[in-house]
């Protein structure tokens, strides 16, 4: 156990602050560059210590203990005082200006960058930021985008991610439409729905009928790949949209579809950028401002 004249080694907070925030040891050694068993022997030092437990492992992740999470507070500071020294130091060498390509869908984009990318120029008033918008997934590989906001964690090993939240989405409409389903059978047999949709696709309708929704493409009598149009059609009172809870909640002139059923699906949102985040600066400095206005905003919620 560390005594008031033993000295905690800070690599070893390092590495327990980046753990806790990706919630597994695969993916902070990734994010740090490092081999896995070099970050366990640091948690594990540091665990010794400290006399604590820090994390319990499960199938479906890594959590932090109480211990954990009280050393997390005070470890932010001293991150946020690191990232400072790094900055500063960067920027006295001019190495925070230049371009950065973030990319997004046009959910996203209506939403909420209209507030992001103040913060962004704020605090990285020299970098140029291109935003890209479209639901096409970008190639960060192909150096299509820098960094990517998705709806789904990637699979490629050479790509960095941190998951920033889990968003709900439901069916939305408004209250004159969603009338006619005052009465609405149980689920499965509510064949009658109209929904606008992004086009006629098997994709959506397999996961919908996964989830017990019994629709097929007549359930889809207007379909666009145009987000803003979808959301303008629903309001007036043309079929029902599927919409995240953030967007959908936001807006006077709908409202939940079946809400004692629940969300239809949740999906998780990650950050997402490619391995030049370990050498490029600006790069790693806006995905860091997007990771900490993401927080304030779930701590504003």
């Amino acid at each position: 156990m560390t005594t008031r004249d033993q000295q905690l080694d800070w690599n070893s907070l390092k590495y327990f602050w980046v753990a806790a925030q990706q919630g597994s040891f695969s993916q902070a050694a990734k994010h740090l560059g490092v081999s896995q068993p070099t970050l366990s022997r640091q948690i594990q030092t540091l665990e010794l210590a400290l006399n604590v437990t820090l994390f319990e492992r499960s199938s479906s992740g890594l959590y932090l203990t109480e211990a954990g999470q009280r050393l997390l507070q005070h470890t932010r500071p001293m991150a946020s005082a690191a990232d400072q020294v790094q900055l500063t130091a960067l920027a006295l060498h001019g190495e925070l200006d230049g371009e950065v390509s973030l990319s997004v869908s046009e959910s996203d984009a209506l939403h909420y960058l209209s507030d992001l990318v103040p913060f962004l120029r704020h605090h990285a008033p020299a970098i140029q930021l291109t935003l890209q918008v479209s639901n096409q997934v970008s190639e960060l590989k192909k150096r299509e985008a820098d960094i990517a906001i998705r709806s789904f964690r990637p699979t490629q090993a050479d790509l960095i991610t941190r998951k920033l939240y889990d968003e709900q989405i439901w069916f939305y409409g408004t209250p004159d439409h969603l009338a006619r389903y005052d009465h609405a059978p149980p689920l499965a047999e509510r064949h009658d729905l109209e929904i606008i949709g992004f086009e006629r696709n098997t994709d959506l309708i397999t996961r919908l009928v996964a989830l017990g929704w019994p629709v097929s493409e007549r359930n889809f009598p207007i379909v666009t790949h145009f987000q803003a149009l979808q959301w303008a059609l629903a309001k007036q009172g043309q079929g029902l949209v599927l919409m995240p809870q953030s967007v959908g909640d936001a807006c006077a002139e709908l409202e939940r579809a079946f809400v004692e059923d629940g969300p239809v699906f949740t999906l998780p949102i990650w950050l997402v950028t490619h391995r030049e985040l370990h050498t490029s600066p600006r790069i790693r400095r806006v995905f860091d401002l997007l990771g900490q206005w993401f927080e304030q905003q779930a701590n504003r919620a």
